[in-house]
């Protein structure tokens, strides 16, 4: 009884709110707000990063503004997407019903996103990391072979200025020599470049997968006093996230064609999102409120805050505190992204209270 009487009490709430013609009018001002946000969040940090290229400032300012970054890629997925997705599944419609009611999908999920994005992360490291390292390894394989067909003496310097560019001496209690190789900067620093690359791509992918299913939920949806604070709130949420994934494009280092690119989609992600929800809605009549749409929505959306998760965590916090040598070498600047890192969950969070 407790159950069914919940279940008329919001579908009684929700028949209040639910005006088709309001609800069209307020997507279609979402449209154009989300859109003027989204490319002012992304475009910023890009800007930003072009005009302070080359100063000593730049490093510290990028490295602020992705840990801004990270704490509103942290919030969106575990304040906002990831409880949307367990309500979604908890609904009385659906969780009413078997296997929903047997086990925790929601959770399950997220972890498969989260696994997902580890797999995707470790694959292509690794494919990068070898292409790089083959070549590497042909290059001195080469060298090695054509120094023998040299005189004696030629192949004894060659040899001495190979090993002081390339190895480390040391000589041990018996006088015998233990060759140490040393660390080729130029390679470690296009690895790393290489590596920021990877994750904001992979980053961009898993923000537009989140936008997407915000877009289409949002355009299906006749629900206007939903629609309403979520208009608002979509609007600050893509300025955060936006800034996030621009501190990371900044600083990836890609060429203007791909900045532009990258910056454009994740702009019209949402509102083309918001788009297609409402041809779907107008051809085919589809119930956002209906079982099948909140189990989609509820699937897709602990998918994405997995992925999110874990992009937060591991290739934005983790690298940048414990793996960049900047912030490592100065103790305030470790500090000042802490307070970047806490400001930015905060700011992202404090949406919540609206949408």
């Amino acid at each position: 009884m407790a159950v069914g009487s919940g279940c008329l009490v919001d579908a009684a709430r929700t028949a209040s709110c639910r005006d088709g013609a309001a609800a069209a009018h307020l997507k279609l001002i979402s449209i154009f707000v989300i859109f003027f946000t989204s490319v002012v969040g992304v475009s910023l940090p890009v800007l930003l990063a072009r005009y302070f290229q080359g100063r000593p400032i730049y490093d510290k300012a990028i490295l602020l503004i992705k840990c801004f970054a990270a704490g509103v890629i942290l919030s969106t997925s575990l304040v906002h997407v990831l409880p949307d997705a367990f309500q979604a599944l908890s609904d009385c419609q659906v969780a009413s019903k078997h296997p929903w009611r047997d086990f925790p999908f929601s959770g399950l999920v997220t972890l498969v996103g989260a696994l997902t994005a580890l797999l995707v992360d470790v694959t292509a490291s690794a494919h990068v990391e070898n292409s790089h390292g083959h070549g590497h390894g042909q290059s001195s394989s080469s060298s090695s072979s054509s120094s023998s067909y040299l005189p004696v003496g030629t192949q004894e310097e060659l040899s001495g200025k190979r090993r002081v560019e390339l190895e480390k001496v040391e000589i041990v209690g018996d006088g015998q020599e233990i060759i140490i190789p040393m660390k080729d900067e130029k390679s470690e620093e296009l690895i790393l470049k290489m590596k920021q690359k990877l994750v904001s791509q992979v980053l961009e992918i898993g923000i537009i997968f989140h936008s997407v299913i915000i877009g289409v939920t949002m355009g299906m949806s006749q629900n206007q006093c939903t629609i309403k604070p979520l208009v608002v709130a979509l609007a600050f949420h893509q300025i955060f996230e936006g800034m996030g994934l621009g501190g990371c494009i900044a600083q990836a280092g890609f060429n203007f064609g791909t900045v532009a690119y990258m910056c454009f989609m994740f702009s019209v992600t949402t509102p083309m999102g918001i788009v297609l929800g409402m041809i779907v809605f107008s051809v085919t009549g589809y119930d956002d409120s209906s079982p099948n749409a909140l189990i989609m929505e509820g699937l897709l959306g602990s998918l994405s805050s997995g992925i999110l998760i874990y992009m937060g965590l591991v290739d934005l916090i983790a690298t940048d505190f414990f793996h960049n040598k900047l912030m490592n070498s100065q103790t305030w600047l470790k500090k000042a992204s802490f307070i970047a890192l806490v400001l930015g969950s905060t700011s992202m969070s404090i949406l919540a209270i609206w949408a």
